[in-house]
């Protein structure tokens, strides 16, 4: 079954693809789009949505960009689930080109209206957010700034009549204006990936509470739990773990020493990113 690509304007004649192509039939199609330079929050989100949008079985649409876009495609592919990339370029020469890009060749799909042999070009990855909007039901913008091509997606999406969700952030974060524009201008807010799938219809994500699978947490694990999709202080892992902080900051040199835990500037502590 190809998607639905109503309301796309200047839909293209062809699309070229590299991949699994069977990706295209599932029929629940949800894209995650953000900035390029994700705070850790930022990225940690983008990582619990793609993993709980793949537990579902949602086929995750994004635009293989540094930042939000990689850390879904990752997080998707880490959890075997279905992603597709759209490119600015043509799927023979995807940029960037590295390692998740050809995993992305493997285990997903490339997705590009551009003809074989077209190199990355600026306009063109504007033009591809049309495409990334058309090709599902709902865009999540993670963390965006006051200006930025993701509220080009967002805007798409409105226009094509698809769902717009947008993450609320701190108001002196810069990336968070952008998402914080988009609610205003109506996109509806979203705390967690749960409620995107139930307004579309969808089961809740094989797996539970979205994403222990996907940071190798354990249930068992109080810091590790406190830190899921968090980046907090010493004293704030403490008290949502409900331990003493001495015992928080033992446990977190620990996880630190094993490469779970990474120790951000001004003393913050987050689940260790997982390479792909």
């Amino acid at each position: 079954m190809w998607p639905d690509l109503a309301g796309v304007e200047g839909l293209p004649d062809a699309l070229w693809l590299a991949g699994r192509e069977t990706l295209l039939a599932l029929p629940l199609r949800i894209a995650i789009v953000g900035t390029r330079s994700p705070s850790p929050y930022g990225e940690a989100q983008a990582r619990r949505f793609a993993d709980a949008f793949a537990r579902s079985g949602a086929l995750v649409v994004s635009g293989l960009a540094r930042g939000v876009d990689a850390a879904a495609h990752r997080a998707v592919l880490d959890a075997g689930g279905a992603t597709a990339a759209v490119l600015g370029s043509s799927v023979d020469r995807p940029w960037p080109m590295d390692a998740l890009t050809e995993r992305m060749g493997r285990e997903g799909l490339l997705l590009s209206e551009f003809a074989p042999g077209t190199s990355p070009r600026r306009h063109h990855f504007p033009l591809r957010n049309r495409l990334i909007s058309g090709l599902v039901q709902a865009v999540v913008v993670i963390e965006a700034a006051y200006r930025s091509g993701s509220l080009i997606t967002a805007r798409w999406a409105a226009d094509q009549g698809r769902r717009v969700y947008a993450l609320p952030g701190r108001v002196d974060h810069p990336m968070a204006r952008g998402c914080h524009r988009i609610l205003r201008e109506g996109a509806e807010l979203v705390e967690d990936p749960e409620e995107v799938l139930a307004e579309l219809g969808a089961a809740p994500s094989a797996t539970g509470p979205a994403t222990n699978a996907a940071f190798g947490s354990e249930p068992e694990d109080p810091v590790m739990g406190a830190l899921t999709g968090e980046t907090l202080l010493a004293e704030e892992v403490a008290e949502r773990a409900g331990v003493a902080l001495s015992e928080a900051l033992a446990r977190l040199a620990e996880l630190e020493l094993d490469g779970r835990v990474q120790r951000a500037p001004g003393a913050l502590y987050r689940l260790a990113v997982r390479g792909g």
